[in-house]
């Protein structure tokens, strides 16, 4: 009987106790031992998952956090490039100005210089029609009469003036003396007589007047 049940032990397999190894039929992991597994792995992989999240959490927050410092900083600079960017400005506008300015006055300069050579060349002319006219020799409604007329017309249209009349005070920036007569009663320099009349174009003297001055005795 012992060798029976001796045969018997060596032909029963032995148990398995490892609840972990697959199914001998069929090869497949029990379904315990899989969520066992997948509970397993799941555990060992939580912290580092939270942790990526959080980092990632820490990096996006990050730009947003600054410090009361860093934000005065900050503000400062904004105000330091807003106010150079105004003076920068009010600059480009002042240059603006005066350019326009200086273009201005040079366009009147040169407009009055091409005027002015225009008179020079006709002041023979003007001198012979002024002195006809102080003889009496140019009457009213006589060709010549309109001819003087419109010719003082036109450059009156320009700004032209005639300069030096009598019994005004001497001016030596207008006038130029030719004669001094003296006057023990006066108390200035006046013109006493007008030998050539003078023109001036707007600041511009084409022409001093010749004239003969009386003033007090030296």
């Amino acid at each position: 009987m012992s060798d029976n049940n001796h045969d018997h032990d060596e032909n029963q397999e032995p148990v398995i106790n490892d609840e972990s190894q697959s199914d001998p039929e069929t090869g497949d992991v029990s379904a315990s031992d899989s969520a066992a597994a997948e509970e397993s792995a799941a555990a060992e992989g939580q912290p580092a998952a939270e942790d990526a999240a959080d980092a990632a959490s820490d990096a996006e927050k990050a730009p947003d956090e600054l410090s009361e410092e860093d934000q005065r900083l900050l503000e400062e600079a904004s105000r330091d490039l807003v106010a150079e960017m105004r003076e920068q400005m009010l600059r480009a506008q002042a240059e603006l100005v005066n350019f326009r300015t200086r273009v201005e006055r040079d366009r009147v300069a040169n407009r009055e210089a091409v005027i002015a050579d225009v008179v020079r060349s006709m002041l023979p002319a003007l001198d012979d029609l002024d002195r006809a006219d102080k003889h009496g020799d140019i009457l009213e409604g006589t060709p010549i009469a309109l001819v003087a007329q419109k010719i003082n017309s036109s450059f009156e249209r320009f700004g032209l003036r005639k300069i030096g009349e009598k019994g005004e005070p001497f001016d030596p920036a207008f006038h130029e003396a030719v004669v001094h007569l003296s006057d023990p009663e006066a108390t200035e320099n006046t013109i006493a007589d007008v030998i050539e009349p003078g023109y001036i174009l707007g600041e511009r003297v084409v022409r001093a007047a010749k004239v003969a001055v009386s003033g007090p005795t030296d």
